[in-house]
């Protein structure tokens, strides 16, 4: 069951500590209650600069946004972090970008964490051998990938996910020079993710970096790029 906040008059919340799992905050911008899941959140740095708060866990009392680009662009050409934190704020015109190299970082880190945990496959050959097998959570695609390739791979996790009647997500989120830095190897293309405590959190913030770029809702939000 959720746990429903009211919109307190000066539109912050009470701290990190209030924020539990399964909560809603008020969007600022929006002025609607919405799942944290769904919100960003934001605090004041030493120098009165908006910090985002990715992992809602950041000390002071914070002001939350719906969590999508155009949400955090407008926020910023609204003034709502000034207004609401009630006082001056120093904010970049391009903080929405700012929060999507944050979101991007996240996801790459927890990719790098599930490969030094074994739980990722490179290379097309042992990619594809992968797929015929049970435990794959996502086929990762370098988004600059040849396409005859991705094709080619696509066609054997469509048969995977119709014989096992499972569903193997499909990310094509990041170019191939970041999945290189992220799995500490050259010229990744094709990546097979297996199950793992590391891989479900991959997926989680692929997923939430995708609803950032699209404005899509999460319940209707694919991995793949768009």
């Amino acid at each position: 069951m959720l746990a429903f906040a009211q919109p307190d008059a000066d539109e912050l919340d009470r701290g990190a500590t209030s924020v539990a799992a399964g909560s809603e905050r008020f969007c600022a911008l929006t002025r609607e209650v919405k799942p944290v899941a769904e919100l960003m959140r934001f605090v004041v740095g030493p120098a009165g600069e908006a910090v985002p708060d990715l992992k809602r866990k950041l000390p002071g009392r914070g002001l939350w946004i719906t969590a999508t680009r155009a949400a955090i662009g407008e926020a910023v050409k609204r003034n709502v972090f000034s207004r609401s934190f009630k006082r001056e704020m120093k904010v970049p015109r391009d903080l929405a970008a700012d929060v999507e190299r944050l979101l991007t970082k996240s996801a790459l880190d927890a990719l790098s964490m599930a490969g030094k945990a074994g739980n990722v496959v490179t290379g097309f050959a042992k990619v594809e051998a992968a797929l015929s097998e049970k435990g794959v959570l996502a086929l990762v695609h370098a988004a600059d990938g040849a396409e005859d390739g991705k094709r080619k791979l696509n066609s054997v996790l469509q048969r995977n996910n119709q014989s096992q009647n499972g569903e193997i997500a499909l990310i094509e989120a990041f170019p191939g020079a970041d999945l290189d830095l992220a799995l500490n190897r050259p010229n990744v293309v094709h990546a097979a993710v297996l199950a793992g405590p590391a891989s479900e959190t991959f997926l989680a913030r692929v997923a939430r970096l995708m609803r950032y770029r699209s404005g899509n809702s999460p319940d209707s939000t694919s991995a793949a790029a768009p």
